[in-house]
């Protein structure tokens, strides 16, 4: 007689060398959780079954993460959890088992490429900052272009934006006071200038 317990297990994987298919070294570790469904095939049909699952689930996930690439493996996890249960649900049936989840744990990345990740993602940041900012350039540009517009076709405006600028400077405790004149001012003076020419 041997007794089997019909409860759920849940068992780590130990951490598994891995190539993915962009060749980039990593330690991938998972955990399985499985349930015995038919406890005479769970004796009969395999002599060990925690330690087969296990040598199993350690192949599988390094068969499955190496046809990966790094960028799937960090961001498509429920993708290969999903691949890796298939596969080891589909091997185990015959031994009466189920397996009903398997779960990638941790990804361990070497120190190099962590260091290049963080480069990548400041390098994408900075661009994202630049884009941003030559958006806000754009727009300005977009907006002084239209205010120069309406300056053209009312010349009083342009008056009154000196006015309101005066009146900012003279509220700010500056010792120097710029004070623009119009150029319609000095026109007759120019015109005299170009006569006696």
């Amino acid at each position: 007689m041997v007794k089997v317990s019909l409860r759920l297990v849940a068992m780590d994987v130990d951490p598994q060398d891995v190539i993915t298919r962009d060749n980039v070294s990593v330690k991938v570790n998972a955990v399985i959780y499985f349930r015995v469904i038919e406890p005479i095939k769970a004796i009969v049909e395999v002599e060990n079954y925690a330690y087969a699952i296990s040598q199993l689930a350690q192949t599988t996930l390094r068969s499955v993460c190496g046809q990966a690439e790094l960028d799937e493996l960090l961001s498509a996890r429920e993708k290969i959890n999903a691949q890796l249960q298939e596969i080891l649900d589909t091997h185990t049936d015959p031994w009466g088992i189920k397996v009903a989840t398997v779960e990638l744990k941790h990804i361990d990345l070497p120190q190099e490429m962590q260091r290049a990740m963080a480069k990548q993602a400041e390098a994408e940041r900075e661009r994202r900052a630049k884009v941003i900012n030559a958006e806000g350039e754009y727009q300005a540009a977009d907006r002084l272009a239209e205010a120069a517009k309406i300056i053209d076709a009312h010349p009083m405006a342009l008056q009154l934006r000196y006015l309101q600028t005066m009146r900012e400077m003279s509220a700010e405790n500056n010792t120097t006071t710029v004070f623009p004149l119009p150029i319609d001012l000095f026109r007759p003076f120019l015109r005299k200038g170009e006569r006696d020419e």
